[in-house]
């Protein structure tokens, strides 16, 4: 077979799969209504249920004090309420969560620290050994980085009226959102998933996840499913869809919020998105052939292969950056603007995606013209690390949960090292593999190459650069620190 042929067909194939994912984009749009809140019927005092909220801490200095002090101050009879601190931290957070705990129990809270003399399981781990113990018929779960608001328990806790709902899980706000582009960039990817994605499953009735942290579970529907099992780095999808294969209702909440950071540098980000992509996998190899075995209806089935195998997408995407400039310039026999075509068919479904998530929260159309393109460039540089996620959830052993660290008001030198070890500098060399092809349809007059080549080139050329940087930046590090940066990178974590 001629080269230039087979390259072409690897070309055509690759867009078609692309292309898929982007229909599923389009039948998302197209089924996307956000409307205006439900009213909630506030449940009397003396009916409202027991709940526990469980926090989840493993070396959290900078933000553990403030999230303590969010929850004590949650808005719930006290007669009511639980608050356990699954602490295994390893550092001066045990102090400080000692000092908080203290003084909610001298304001008339019952709250208490469970510590483990071994962090098996992680964060999964922690939430089981917790259960143990705890009183509530309802279970809430906050990671370290959210400030939960007075009356989060108050708006959720309504929907546990109907016997068989098992979650609740309200929606994610970024407290550093305009920080930088970075931090734009990924807001505008969650709420991807939280305005959209999750909106759309709940709307038509298919599965959705519990997200880790700002949810309500039933405790019955947690123990109905086989309890929190950390065989895969994702947990919570996990449980997610064992309860829900076992027949429990899951309630999406999208306008009930609760703030929280994004990753402040991308290491943290590229670390905190490769465990989720590994773990969505191994999921999908763990529940798949249940899910195809479940009498469910066919739309259900579909969706729920579509949602845990989504990250299927990188490798895609990362071979295409390779065959970009090898197709540029070159006589395909196809008719004059394919590729432009094509570029529509698979990337205009993802701006309409983001663009429509961002206009559903009212972000003016001046930050939706920079938080979209930023979106889709970090998601395309993001390819090479999440493609090595992917065939480590397909071939490779459960591995480490590595906690992704939390910037809070911490001063400089009390910050954690954003624990990544990816496949550095990759990146730089396909944005100048891509700066070829930029030329190559510069001098060949291929026009309608531009569009995709210079997306892919900027992606690549912005997370690489911005991954250089922060090496370049970040000071050495003492002895003690520097044991401390290897145990997070062990993966010694109770907490996302």
């Amino acid at each position: 077979m001629n080269p230039a042929t087979l390259v072409t067909g690897l070309y055509l194939a690759t867009l078609a799969c692309l292309g898929l994912f982007g229909l599923h984009r389009v039948w998302m749009i197209a089924r996307f209504r956000w409307g205006v809140p439900d009213e909630v019927v506030p449940v009397p005092d003396e009916e409202l249920p027991s709940v526990t909220v469980q926090l989840p801490l493993y070396n959290e200095r900078t933000v553990a004090a403030r999230l303590l002090r969010a929850v004590g101050a949650l808005d719930y009879p006290r007669d009511r309420l639980e608050i356990q601190v699954l602490d295994d931290s390893t550092d001066e957070t045990r102090a400080i969560v000692d000092e908080e705990v203290a003084e909610l129990v001298a304001q008339g809270i019952d709250a208490h620290v469970l510590r483990r003399a071994q962090r098996t399981g992680f964060k999964a781990g922690a939430l089981a050994h917790g259960l143990e113990s705890a009183r509530g018929r309802l279970i809430a779960v906050f990671d370290a980085d959210f400030v939960p608001r007075p009356d989060f328990l108050r708006k959720l806790v309504p929907a546990f009226r109907d016997e068989r709902v098992g979650l609740v899980q309200a929606r994610w706000e970024h407290l550093n959102r305009d920080d930088g582009v970075l931090t734009r960039a990924q807001s505008t990817l969650l709420d991807g998933h939280f305005v959209i994605e999750h909106k759309v499953r709940f709307d038509n009735g298919l599965f959705f996840n519990f997200n880790g942290t700002a949810g309500i579970w039933r405790r019955a529907a947690i123990e109905d499913a086989g309890g929190w099992q950390h065989d895969t780095l994702t947990e919570d999808l996990d449980l997610s869809y064992r309860a829900q294969l076992r027949g429990w209702r899951f309630v999406y909440a999208p306008f009930v919020t609760a703030p929280a950071e994004v990753p402040p540098e991308l290491s943290a980000f590229q670390s905190q998105q490769h465990r989720w992509a590994k773990g969505s996998v191994q999921v999908a190899k763990k529940l798949g052939p249940r899910i195809a075995r479940a009498r469910l209806p066919l739309g259900i089935k579909l969706e729920a292969f579509a949602h845990l195998t989504g990250n299927a997408g990188y490798p895609f995407v990362l071979f295409l950056a390779f065959l970009l400039p090898l197709v540029t310039g070159r006589d395909t026999g196809l008719p004059s603007g394919w590729q432009l075509t094509a570029f529509c068919v698979c990337t205009f479904s993802v701006i309409v995606f983001y663009e429509r998530g961002q206009r559903a929260l009212r972000r003016s159309a001046l930050r939706r013209l920079v938080d979209v393109p930023a979106a889709m460039a970090m998601g395309i540089g993001m390819c090479v690390g999440q493609t090595r996620a992917v065939l480590e959830g397909l071939l490779g052993s459960t591995g480490e949960f590595v906690r992704t660290p939390k910037r809070g008001a911490a001063p400089r030198q009390k910050l954690y090292r954003a624990a990544w070890r990816g496949w550095a500098g990759i990146e730089l060399v396909l944005a100048a593999w891509l700066a070829f092809g930029l030329v190559t349809a510069v001098r060949t007059h291929s026009w309608s190459s531009l569009p995709f080549l210079l997306l892919f080139f900027t992606g690549f050329a912005w997370v690489g650069g911005l991954g250089l940087l922060e090496n370049l930046r970040r000071p050495r590090r003492p002895r003690a620190a520097a044991r401390e940066d290897a145990s997070v990178l062990a993966g010694e974590a109770a907490s996302g």
